[in-house]
């Protein structure tokens, strides 16, 4: 044997060799290519059931917002029945009230201010004696 012929039997076996490798590799990553695959199926088959929960759930709060729109629109009715009641009341009772309270106030004025002045007069005499 030559050296050129024992240079291609090493090239040849590195080849072999070289090979070999890649097809472990490439076995390799078919079977990766299958358990991606499976659990892609697998995704995919249990979102149906998923999107089917979130579809309920959905309608569901859907049927909430409803009653809640309906309570909502019979607060805003009591809110406005309130507030009509509240100015029948001012418009009827709110005016005598007022009256009564300022008459109320202007006497209690006047009986304080009518006392202040006989203690005045009352005491005005004793003053006199006491002086001279």
């Amino acid at each position: 044997m030559s050296a050129g012929q024992i240079a291609a039997l090493i090239a040849a076996g590195a080849f072999v060799v070289l090979v070999v490798l890649l097809a472990i590799v490439l076995f390799k990553l078919g079977r990766t290519l299958d358990e991606a695959t499976i659990a892609i199926r697998k995704a995919h088959e249990n979102t149906d059931p998923l999107l089917i929960g979130a579809n309920e759930t959905i309608t569901h709060v859907n049927t909430q917002l409803e009653r809640v729109d309906g309570i909502t629109a019979n607060a805003q009715a009591v809110s406005g029945n309130v507030s009509a009641l509240t100015s029948v009341f001012t418009a009827t009772l709110g005016g005598p009230l007022v009256k009564t309270a300022a008459l109320s106030y202007g006497l209690s004025k006047a009986i304080k201010a009518r006392r202040k002045k006989a203690e005045a007069k009352a005491a005005r005499p004793a003053r006199k004696r006491g002086r001279k």
